[in-house]
């Protein structure tokens, strides 16, 4: 991670579930999957297609801990029994955390742009069962 100074940065307000969902590696923004393609578009400046999301978490979450050093002190517990478990869990770091926090986003030379195809690729799906879908340009 290179040395990032927030204080130059444009920064955005994220709900503490959408930023807690990426620096634990569960999902427990009250927006639900939205909430992560939110704030990894945003960190990343790419719109990412839902197999690069663990990777850009990776990239990300370091960064998150960097500009919220207190968010080390969140731990999920081990399971949670159903979403009103997990509602009243964020409720609760909410208190301890605050309801939103200000997100930068990553500085170019600190995200890695890889096109998606080439990605699935990379991941192991041979060349030939990827079919891409072609929108005509406007």
């Amino acid at each position: 991670m290179t040395g990032m100074d927030t204080t130059t940065q444009t920064t955005r307000m994220f709900d503490l579930g959408d930023i807690l969902s990426v620096t634990t590696g569960f999902l427990v923004s009250p927006r639900h999957i939205g909430g992560v393609y939110d704030i990894l578009g945003y960190m990343t400046g790419e719109s990412l297609f839902v197999h690069q999301l663990p990777r850009a978490s990776r990239e990300c979450s370091p960064f998150l801990l960097a500009q919220h050093p207190r968010l080390r002190g969140a731990s999920v517990p081990d399971e949670f029994d159903g979403e009103e478990a997990v509602i009243s869990w964020l409720d609760a770091m909410k208190v301890r955390f605050g309801g939103s926090l200000p997100v930068a986003p990553l500085s170019p030379k600190d995200h890695t742009h890889i096109d998606p195809i080439t990605e699935l690729v990379m991941m192991g799906v041979p060349a030939d069962r990827i079919i891409p879908v072609v929108v005509g340009e406007e």
